[in-house]
């Protein structure tokens, strides 16, 4: 972690299909700001007025013409406008930010589930990212048959969720490895029990990575 006083932190939300993010990350906010930090809370793909028309495209349902390679790249150029727009600002700000899904997902979506090489994300990663890594990554993990389920559950299926389990338990497996790869970066949060046994396990990593 940056140890630098003046820079924020930027803290990171991943996970496959029905995992809960949205509630959590109301929690994690909660208390990033019961902490006394300012939090900027976002999203990818998203976070900017360009990033959301990028979104829009990505997870219509009815762009199921959308080849891997124009996909990873919209991903990569909504990204791009993210970091200039918000994220670079807010750390340089001093300011803590709280983001759902960063390339992490890239790695999991584009890279296990499409099948494009790691090693061609890992090319816009640093023409994109430069250095910038995120501090903390919270990994939900939840068996893939249940997390269908709940997200059944929600509204119609968007572009992504249409995939079958398939899709899924490589998304899964690729998140997993790379929690796996960097442990010092990675906190997997069982996303299995009940949400207050959840939540308890991300009070948990909070305070850990608050007191480091």
């Amino acid at each position: 972690m940056n140890t630098a006083d003046t820079r924020g932190r930027f803290i990171t939300v991943e996970g496959t299909e029905g995992v809960g993010k949205t509630s959590n990350l109301d929690f994690i906010e909660r208390l990033l700001h019961e902490a006394g930090k300012a939090v900027v809370r976002t999203r990818e793909p998203g976070g900017t007025a360009l990033g959301e028309r990028l979104r829009t495209i990505l997870l219509d349902a009815r762009e199921d013409g959308i080849d891997h390679d124009a996909e990873l790249l919209l991903m990569f150029a909504a990204r791009a406008q993210h970091l200039a727009e918000v994220i670079r600002p807010a750390l340089d700000a001093g300011k803590w930010v709280l983001c759902d899904r960063f390339t992490d997902a890239t790695y999991a979506y584009q890279g296990g589930g499409r099948g494009i090489p790691a090693a061609r994300i890992a090319v816009l990663e640093q023409w994109v990212q430069g250095e910038l890594r995120p501090d903390l990554t919270l990994l939900l993990d939840l068996p893939v048959d249940r997390g269908l389920a709940r997200a059944g559950q929600r509204s119609a299926p968007d572009r992504f969720e249409r995939e079958q389990a398939e899709f899924f338990e490589r998304v899964r497996q690729v998140y997993l490895e790379r929690a796996r790869r960097e442990p010092a970066r990675f906190r997997i949060i069982d996303a299995s029990p009940p949400l207050p046994e959840v939540q308890a396990q991300i009070r948990q990593a909070l305070e850990a990575f608050l007191a480091s």
